[in-house]
């Protein structure tokens, strides 16, 4: 870049700062998310804005993707030169009704396959399965079921070029129960299904709660990961200076891997206006 052409796009970047006051002169200096893809979760939104209006803010602040969007709502987002970065689970693909138990494999690997086929037709790049609660049933149990089902849906993936992400939650705050609360059990599970469309979600909240020591489980966990969520520990709210997780620091080791999937932001607003938690998240994790 010229000496004139790098002053001009500073005066053209100051001026985008200076006409949307809420979007500080220092993250407005710098490439829109640095090195990272970031997106917003709907729902953590949507008391507040619509999905079109939470579209125009991500536009505004920098971000690139809305998560955990319906397939029906692929439209919307691409409106707004968005990409849906997920996609949430069609009944019954849910939390507590996953892939352990052999019983919900029909149900849940049929409303699955739906789902890749729409998101592939809409270009989306992930959808989402879970592992379902233990109700008594061993871990090395559910492993194996959700290895049989994983398996099932892994060639169709594949085909259709669209990333199943399981996701890691905690079970001992959120999600009482749930089995797939620990990365090397994810990890474990990942490499015998041996694909580069079957991945786990490695959402860094519920990691924190469970088992912390974040950086090194991230890198651990790198190979087998397709996706990241974020959210402040305690209180799943904003990634500032009141939680506990150095969420810059965490940002830029995922970065430092080369990683080129999306980071969403899944965190619940508790400051007025709520869209400044956003604004400062995408701040912390441009990196």
């Amino acid at each position: 870049m010229t000496r004139r052409n790098l002053i001009r796009t500073a005066a053209s970047l100051g001026a985008a700062a200076l006409a949307s006051p809420r979007l500080p002169l220092a993250l407005a200096m710098q490439p829109a998310g640095g090195r990272l893809k970031q997106a917003v979760s709907l729902w953590t939104y949507q008391k507040w804005f619509d999905l079109d209006a939470l579209c125009k803010e991500g536009v505004r602040i920098g971000i690139k993707g809305i998560d955990l969007v319906t397939t029906d709502q692929y439209a919307t987002v691409k409106k707004y030169g968005l990409v849906p970065s997920m996609t949430t689970g069609t009944a019954p693909n849910s939390i507590p009704i996953g892939l352990n138990r052999l019983e919900n494999h029909d149900g849940v690997l049929e409303s699955l396959k739906r789902d890749i086929t729409l998101a592939a037709a809409a270009g989306a790049p992930n959808v989402i399965v879970f592992s379902g609660n233990r109700k008594g049933m061993p871990d090395g149990e559910g492993m194996r079921n959700c290895l049989v089902g994983l398996n099932k849906i892994k060639a169709y993936a594949e085909e259709k070029k669209v990333v199943v992400n399981l996701e890691l939650l905690n079970s001992k705050v959120n999600h009482k129960d749930y089995m797939a609360d620990h990365s090397a059990w994810g990890v474990e599970l990942m490499k015998q299904v041996s694909s580069t469309h079957v991945k786990l979600l490695y959402d860094i909240y519920h990691m924190q709660i469970m088992e912390g020591d974040l950086i090194r489980n991230i890198k651990e966990a790198y190979p087998f990961t397709g996706h990241y969520h974020t959210g402040g520990n305690p209180g799943r709210n904003e990634i500032d200076a009141t939680q506990e997780v150095n969420w810059h620091a965490v940002a830029k080791s995922i970065a430092d891997l080369g990683y080129q999937g999306f980071i969403a932001h899944e965190f619940i607003p508790v400051q007025t206006p709520p869209i400044k938690g956003l604004e400062r998240a995408f701040e912390i994790c441009t990196v």
